[in-house]
């Protein structure tokens, strides 16, 4: 019986997307900080084999391709010489291998995911942007992906081109941009941002990485308006990060000195994701998952929200109970005394840092402008050198 596709899951109820690989990988040493290539998926596919399975235990029904950032123009554009050991294709490929192998081992679909280029930020034609997203996409429909998602965009225009390109295949499109409430980095409203990648050709959108899950549901909500008020209708999706980003500015928690090594004070809890799940089906999102930060418990936190919704039970809930409900058999009666909803619902976590405060101060440095700069941006190195290639903001 051939396995129902992504629309007909999505018109029936939610679907649960995976989390962060390229931040779950590089903590575990399989991901280079800086460059956030893929290339493990060939040096090291039993990492990436591995966190798949992670996920799907913890209830994904989507097994997305590690593919982030795998375009030539990435790989040869990042400063280390994984460029020159393999091409996008053979990373796509290889990426694409392991996610339908485990997909295979439950019932979940083979997502294909494209990401934003230094083709277009280096101000190539569109047609250079679409040739770079063609020799992606090709990959993915020589291995009869289910369907395709392009994410991580912080401009609507080059998010419409690779939606379009997406689109061109005849599989389904989803299309999630990086931004929050105040829109693109061009300054297009999150609403227009909505609008214009359906009638690009999404039949999914919505947003991923760069904020927190409450603010990323802000966005979400502006551009759910946005195509109600168009009269256009689309799947809401949600991927956002694990880290608390209420101090965050524009472009998110790229902009906070904690940026990337540093968050693991901000990281939600469970608890945080239970919240987040069962606000994001209430606003009508039904594509819900996770991005950097995310790890299979966190998953498995969407999963157990919204059990009841979806029918069934996470496998890895197993080994977990609902509302910390194995801790009855703890020694200490304290302890046993939190098996409850209550307690872990009204729980204020303690940082236990008494000398740090609660938020920072994003360095707002500026948007980087897509020029023929990118050598000098990639080789400067102090805040002088790189002022000078940024618009500086006063």
């Amino acid at each position: 019986m051939p396995k129902k596709g992504i629309l007909e899951r999505l018109a029936e109820g939610v679907v649960i997307g995976d989390g962060g690989f390229v931040f779950s990988l590089e903590k575990r040493g399989y991901v280079k900080a800086g460059p956030w290539t893929p290339e493990a998926a060939c040096e090291h596919p039993e990492a990436v084999r591995q966190l798949h399975r992670e996920f799907l235990r913890a209830g994904a029904d989507v097994m997305q391709a590690f593919t982030f950032y795998a375009s030539d123009t990435k790989l040869d554009n990042r400063g280390h010489d994984a460029g020159k050991k393999f091409t996008g294709k053979a990373i796509n490929q290889a990426a694409c291998d392991i996610a339908k192998e485990v997909a295979a081992e439950g019932d979940a679909l083979v997502a294909g995911g494209l990401s934003q280029t230094p083709t277009y930020l280096s101000c190539s034609s569109k047609d250079e942007v679409r040739a770079d997203f063609r020799k992606q996409v090709q990959v993915f429909v020589d291995n009869k992906l289910d369907f395709l998602i392009c994410e991580y965009f912080e401009h609507v225009e080059e998010i419409e081109i690779a939606i379009e390109e997406c689109k061109a295949t005849g599989l389904p499109v989803a299309a999630t941009m990086c931004i929050g409430p105040e829109g693109d980095l061009h300054g297009v409203p999150a609403g227009e941002c909505a609008v214009r990648m359906v009638r690009a050709g999404a039949s999914i959108i919505g947003v991923n990485c760069h904020f927190d899950p409450f603010m990323s549901l802000e966005t979400v909500k502006l551009m759910k308006e946005g195509i109600q008020k168009a009269g256009l209708k689309a799947y809401l999706m949600c991927q956002p990060l694990a880290y608390h980003t209420p101090d965050a500015g524009k472009q998110g928690f790229i902009d906070l000195p904690e940026f990337p090594f540093a968050l693991e004070p901000r990281v939600v809890t469970r608890w945080d994701i239970q919240r987040y799940a069962r606000e994001a089906y209430d606003l009508g999102v039904r594509y819900i998952g996770g991005c950097c930060g995310f790890e299979p418990y966190h998953t498995r936190a969407i999963a157990e929200e919204l059990q009841q919704e979806r029918g069934k039970k996470a496998k890895g809930t197993e080994k977990h109970d609902l509302w910390g409900g194995g801790l009855v058999m703890h020694t200490k009666p304290w302890v046993r005394a939190r098996a409850r909803r209550e307690f872990w619902e009204n729980l204020k976590p303690a940082s236990g840092r008494p000398y740090c405060p609660s938020l920072s101060h994003p360095d707002n440095w500026g948007v980087t402008v897509g020029s023929d700069v990118l050598k000098q941006q990639k080789e400067a190195t102090t805040k002088e050198e790189i002022e000078k290639l940024v618009s500086f903001k006063k």
